[in-house]
Order: structure tokens, then sequence, then C-alpha cells
């Protein structure tokens, strides 16, 4: 493992999404925290992906202890616990780049657009955690088994943030696990990024797949 590597804190590491960051970022060497309300949960996940990949670089935690010592956030949690999960860690992410993955699905319509009063979830999550936390919005559009597994993951991820120095350090991380990703402008953009999971669900749902995604066209020259 390279020592340089920041240590990435998934809040959330248990559900299906955060556990396959969880098992994508530590393949490629980044040590990582299992972030749960559940310890014993945390532990049981941290303990099968050093298994499964003869690690030792992946530990569980509770949550505040996971934002405590990750060096990057990572928000995987469900829109019902979101405002909670933001309470229990705003204190521990001061002068971090918190990175929210959540999206507003409001059951049983997930495949309609529920957007929150506020815009996005990512909004939220600015204006609960305040300025000195630099919050990204990314990887709502990537299907969670596809993460889970290891095949190379054909989409483009759609990353959102005030800050460019931000966002590129999480396409950075994006580009570990094997996807492009491409600035998308400020946090406020999240609002569109977040409704286009609604729009995969209804696709997946009408063309029977479980995994759409979206592709950005054109001749990009990636620069930081």
């Amino acid at each position: 493992m390279d020592q340089n590597l920041p240590k990435i804190a998934i809040i959330g590491g248990t559900g299906s999404l955060g556990g396959g960051l969880a098992k994508r970022w530590s393949k490629t060497g980044y040590p990582v925290i299992i972030g749960s309300r559940s310890i014993e949960k945390a532990n049981i996940t941290a303990q099968k992906i050093n298994s499964e990949f003869n690690i030792t670089t992946v530990q569980g935690a509770d949550y505040d202890t996971a934002a405590s010592e990750g060096d990057f956030i990572v928000i995987t949690v469900p829109f019902s616990s979101h405002n909670e999960t933001l309470e229990t860690i705003k204190r521990s992410v001061s002068g971090k780049i918190v990175v929210d993955t959540t999206v507003p699905l409001e059951p049983p319509k997930v495949g309609t657009v529920q957007l929150p009063s506020t815009g996005s979830a990512a909004l939220i999550t600015q204006k609960v955690l305040g300025t000195d936390a630099d919050v990204v919005s990314a990887l709502h559009n990537v299907a969670a088994h596809k993460l889970d597994g290891n095949e190379t993951i054909d989409c483009d991820v759609l990353v959102c943030g005030n800050k460019r120095k931000a966002r590129q350090l999480v396409i950075e991380l994006v580009e570990k696990i094997g996807m492009r990703g491409l600035h998308a402008g400020p946090i406020e953009n999240s609002i569109a990024t977040e409704a286009m999971t609604s729009v995969l669900i209804t696709i997946n749902r009408h063309y029977k797949v479980a995994d759409a995604g979206f592709k950005i066209t054109g001749n990009l020259v990636l620069t930081g």
C-alpha cells in the first residue's frame, strides 16, 4: 500500500453502494474506513473485504469516528437518514472534502423526480456542514451492483462542487476505480445530476435492464 494515499471514510459503507465503493478503492490500495451506525456490521463488512482481497487496510468504525479519521468523507446513506447522519458527522469534517452520493428518492415512486424544496441533497449537505467542508456531489448514476463486481463500468460520473480543486480530487478518485469523472459545475448543478437517477430507474424498468448509465459524447479534452 502507498503510505501517501489518503484514507477514505465511507459513511454508510455497509450498504450496497458504500460497500461496492469500499471494494473498488481498497483494491487499488486506498485505506478505507467502513462507517456504520452499527460497529459490529462495520467490522463484519471490513473483515469480508480484507479477506476477499488479502489485505488489512479496511477497518470498521461508527459514523463519527470514521468521519474524524478519514481524509475524504463519502456519504452513501439513504435520503431518509441523510439529515440525521449529517448532524452526527458535522463536527468531524471541517476542512475536508465531503462527497455526497445521496439521491432524494421517495418510495414508492422512485422513478419520478422528487427533489427537496432546497433543491438537492447536496445543497442540504452544504448548508448543514457549512463552508468549512468542501461538499462535492458525485456517483449518483452508477449501479451499485456494478461497483460490487469486477468488470469495467462503462459510464461517466458527473462531479459538482463549488471549488474546482475539490472537484478535481474527486474526479481522480473516480478514475482510480475505472470510470471517467467530469467537471459538471457548481454544487447547484447537483439538482440535475440527482434528478437523473430517477430517469435511469425509469429506463431500467422500461427496457428491463439493471445498469443504465450516462455517457457524455464529444471530443472532450480532459484537463484538471
